[in-house]
């Protein structure tokens, strides 16, 4: 479990993070989200004990991190896959995380194994690996010590798409024996195909949370018809607002509100459903586009 209740980091006349308060519970993949410089780093420094909140606190497994006896085997953390000595090879990485830990040597050979590391690679300097192969070592770092809590930012940087998908297992199955499971990005459709839980960040407040399920059903309704025209100009008069997309319309209405409108003016639908993850991203995208570097069209 992580608690995070009104953290605050202020530098300057700056406000990085600002009241900052959600919890990540075991069991779940807790997707922490928002653009980049949203303030989900510092966030994730602040609840590791890398850098003091000017307000609130956090807590994981019901205590500071400073106060974790031995918190490797305790909370698993990537901040920064490439802040790794590229002089030493992958393996010797893992022995001294190892031998901090108080871990059998033998722990680092079945890391390198989960994490797809081939003895070859292993043995090669870690300024020599790509960044999908830092990456792979930085995750087999946070697990070496069998935590109970990971805490990664932005893990799937320089994966392949057979590198993300092995990524989304990994947590799944780490999430479903009971771990607790903080993940941050800026792309919430990484995050939507492994998350249980949201939290969205701009401007470093939460701009929305819930479960994926609650969000999704704030999404909205996606339809199409043989006139979307006279649906869109239908739903409009109901006072229902609309927003015509590629495929036909999108409407924060539910799904049974659009079936009606349609059903009184005689307007045939070929398509009617819940948004799913494309409303949510669009929700997504308008709740943090002000701290985005890109226009929300």
């Amino acid at each position: 479990m992580i608690t995070v209740e009104g953290l605050t980091k202020v530098y300057g006349n700056t406000v990085s993070v600002d009241n900052v308060s959600f919890q990540a519970k075991p069991g779940r993949v807790t997707g922490f989200l928002g653009p980049n410089g949203a303030g989900k780093s510092t966030c994730m420094r602040m609840m590791t004990g890398l850098t003091p909140p000017t307000r609130g606190h956090a807590t994981i497994l019901g205590k500071d991190y400073s106060k974790l006896d031995n918190p490797g085997r305790h909370v698993g953390v990537l901040l920064d896959a490439s802040a790794q000595h590229v002089g030493r090879t992958g393996h010797e990485v893992l022995t001294i995380g190892a031998k901090t830990m108080g871990l059998p040597a033998d722990r680092v050979t079945e890391i390198l194994d989960v994490v797809g590391l081939t003895p070859a690679e292993a043995k090669r300097r870690v300024g020599d690996y790509s960044l999908g192969m830092r990456q792979r070592l930085g995750i087999g770092h946070a697990l070496l010590g069998d935590p109970d809590v990971l805490i990664l930012d932005e893990p799937a940087n320089g994966l392949d798409p057979a590198g993300i998908r092995w990524m989304r297992g990994l947590l799944r199955s780490y999430a479903e024996r009971g771990g607790t499971v903080l993940l941050s990005s800026h792309l919430l459709h990484e995050v939507e195909q492994v998350a249980d839980d949201l939290v969205m960040i701009g401007r470093g407040r939460i701009v929305r949370q819930g479960s994926k399920q609650e969000l999704l059903r704030g999404a909205g309704t996606n339809a199409a018809s043989t006139d979307d025209a006279a649906l869109a100009s239908a739903l409009q008069a109901a006072g229902i607002p609309v927003q015509r997309t590629q495929t036909g319309i999108h409407t924060p209405a539910e799904p049974i509100d659009v079936g009606r409108v349609a059903a009184q003016h005689g307007i045939v639908l070929v398509q009617l459903g819940a948004a799913g993850g494309a409303g949510l991203e669009e929700m997504f995208l308008n709740l943090t586009a002000a701290d985005s570097r890109e226009v929300a069209r």
